[in-house]
């Protein structure tokens, strides 16, 4: 009797019209979003400013979260590092400024050219090629004094893409008191191509790529949206000199190293991924099973992609997730407690 008093209620609803429910449906169909998808991308702001360790003018973009100009509170910050040939454009071009409708952080792209985020040992031109003290000291120093900012660890995060990953990896263990979570796409993370190009030097041996001579000697951009002067085409954007030139400096840096000699509570939390079809994909996997064995802790996704901006462009709405949770519980410092099913 109770279920045909149900069904019968039901029958008699359709095509009843209740005032202001159609209105209602119409405006959530119109005007509401679930999630970020289909919100319109937040604005990115292209910043010039000074970089001492570069001496010379630098670019990054910026993107506010939603309602950063109404409110008076200080945001935690994710650092971008985008890969090999590419510039601070690229993280605008895979979906950063719509995925951040979803979180309350600021997000900060950063450019260093083909540099490998790295300090260079060795400068031909007398110019100074700190790129890694660049992003470390110059941009969040930059960004600290000019938006609110959580101007700490806790507040801080960085990831990056190919290239990018290997620099964000390396600089995020070799400053552990900047950032609380590091990340990366598709990296390769192994020093070992830098320390067989030293032993061959070292040896006297003859070092040559001519596809990568070919590519760093052309004036024109080989990725999209640049126009700085004297920083816009391959080969401005290429240094001219050694990265290293003693195995001490590329052990400074080496993330196989830096993970397992770090103190375990001086660690930032990991994320790494890759797509299965990768061609750094082995890599990849070699750093992850290096943390495994070493128990080091870590969070590694993979999904199924190439080296190119369609997986990272997925990939990187997940990885900004994780960075904004593993931010989020450093900020609020405690952990929760231990739940206990026998209580």
């Amino acid at each position: 009797m109770r279920s045909t008093t149900v069904l019968f209620f039901n029958i008699l609803l359709i095509g009843i019209t209740i005032p202001g429910i159609h209105a209602q449906i119409e405006n959530i169909e119109s005007n509401e979003k679930i999630g970020h998808i289909g919100y319109d991308p937040l604005p990115v702001k292209d910043i010039a400013f000074y970089s001492s360790f570069l001496e010379r003018e630098m670019h990054i973009n910026i993107v506010l979260p939603r309602g950063y100009e109404y409110s008076n509170v200080s945001y935690p910050v994710l650092y971008l590092c985008h890969g090999f040939t590419a510039n601070y454009h690229e993280f605008k071009h895979i979906g950063v400024p719509e995925y951040l409708n979803r979180f309350d952080m600021i997000v900060v792209m950063v450019d260093v050219g083909n540099s490998s985020y790295a300090d260079w040992a060795l400068s031909e031109s007398g110019k100074p090629l700190n790129f890694a003290d660049h992003v470390c000291v110059d941009v969040i120093n930059y960004v600290d004094e000019q938006y609110r900012t959580i101007p700490s660890r806790k507040g801080r995060a960085i990831n990056g893409i190919s290239m990018g990953a290997n620099g964000a990896i390396s600089m995020g263990l070799s400053h552990p008191d900047l950032f609380c979570s590091i990340a990366g796409h598709s990296g390769g993370y192994s020093m070992d191509n830098h320390r067989e190009a030293l032993r061959k030097v070292n040896d006297k041996e003859e070092v040559r790529n001519d596809w990568f001579e070919r590519m760093t000697q052309d004036t024109t951009m080989y990725y999209r949206g640049i126009d700085i002067e004297g920083f816009s085409t391959m080969r401005d954007r290429t240094p001219k000199g050694k990265i290293f030139t003693t195995e001490e400096q590329i052990d400074r840096v080496d993330p196989f190293k830096l993970v397992v000699e770090l103190p375990r509570e001086k660690l930032p939390h990991i994320y790494i991924d890759c797509g299965v079809d990768d061609f750094l994909y082995e890599s990849t996997v070699n750093f992850m099973n290096h943390m495994r064995e070493n128990k080091i802790p870590f969070t590694y996704s993979q999904d199924e992609g190439t080296h190119e901006e369609d997986y990272w462009g997925k990939a990187v709405s997940i990885s900004m997730a994780v960075q904004y949770t593993i931010i989020l519980r450093h900020i609020w410092g405690r952990e929760f407690e231990v739940y206990d099913a026998w209580k």
